[in-house]
């Protein structure tokens, strides 16, 4: 397509109406879909069919990103935001606008960049504190795996049950928050009791660190940790003098042990 032919086009987009206006949103054109975005009769209806479209332009989604007017609407400005290739500084800065749930959901959308889900997701946690309960029940049950591990730690008692089934919560997370000062015990205690957690190796590491963790539960995971993780737990200051006594006590029957086996 020549210079003039585009200009044309352009100007064509630029003041179609009716079955025209729609049928140019399909349009492979880059010139017809900006002069689209010229049209006085564009609704924010058809701008988001347009940002519905993955194959839309890179300099279209741009110039959409430029345009106050059509920002103004909501609906845009998620659209725009969950396009793979909305402008990077354009959607950090409409994040803040967005609505918690459209947040959440915008972190499980294949496409969307790393850095734009670890925003979303900062600001989610960011609202927690204010959050009825309802909503982080909600958020429990189905948020990424960061704002479930921030709910855990907040230690509700309603949440804590279910933030733990979270199918999105990862191991990372829950050594993260075992590894705070200020932690509420019944968080200790329901992770210690969880079927699926409590089973894994550095989480109960974790738990013997942790000076929450009940007496019982850390004597029933003493005999499956190693020697060498151990003998780094009986060091001075890492856990209480009476859990050091239990833990050099463990040390010492495994050297036994090893010496009859040796023997043998």
């Amino acid at each position: 397509m020549s210079t003039e032919e585009s200009r044309e086009a352009r100007s064509r987009a630029s003041s179609a109406t009716g079955d025209e206006l729609t049928a140019l949103l399909h349009d492979d054109s880059a010139e017809v879909l900006l002069g689209l975005l010229d049209n006085p009769a564009l609704d924010e209806t058809q701008v988001c069919l347009l940002l519905g479209r993955k194959d839309l332009p890179g300099e279209v989604v741009e110039e959409i990103g430029r345009r106050k007017v059509l920002l103004k609407s909501y609906r845009v400005k998620k659209s725009l935001v969950f396009h793979h290739r909305a402008p990077r500084l354009v959607a950090l800065r409409l994040l803040r606008d967005l609505y918690l749930m459209d947040l959440v959901q915008l972190t499980f959308i294949p496409g969307v960049s790393a850095e734009l889900k670890l925003k979303a997701e900062e600001q989610v946690v960011a609202r927690l504190p204010q959050l009825p309960l309802g909503q982080k029940i909600t958020l429990a049950r189905r948020g990424p795996a960061r704002v479930a591990g921030s709910l855990l730690a907040e230690g509700h008692a309603r949440v804590i049950p279910i933030v733990l089934d979270n199918a999105q919560l990862t191991e990372a997370q829950i050594l993260k928050v075992l590894a705070r000062e200020k932690l509420a015990p019944q968080v200790v205690l329901a992770v210690t009791q969880h079927r699926k957690w409590s089973h894994l190796y550095n989480i109960r590491l974790a738990l013997v660190r942790n000076p929450a963790s009940p007496l019982a539960a850390i004597l029933a995971y003493l005999p499956e940790l190693t020697v060498s993780d151990l003998r780094e737990l009986v060091a001075p200051g890492i856990v209480p003098e009476n859990l050091r006594n239990y833990l050099q006590a463990e040390v010492q029957r495994r050297i036994r042990a090893g010496k009859k086996l040796e023997n043998h």
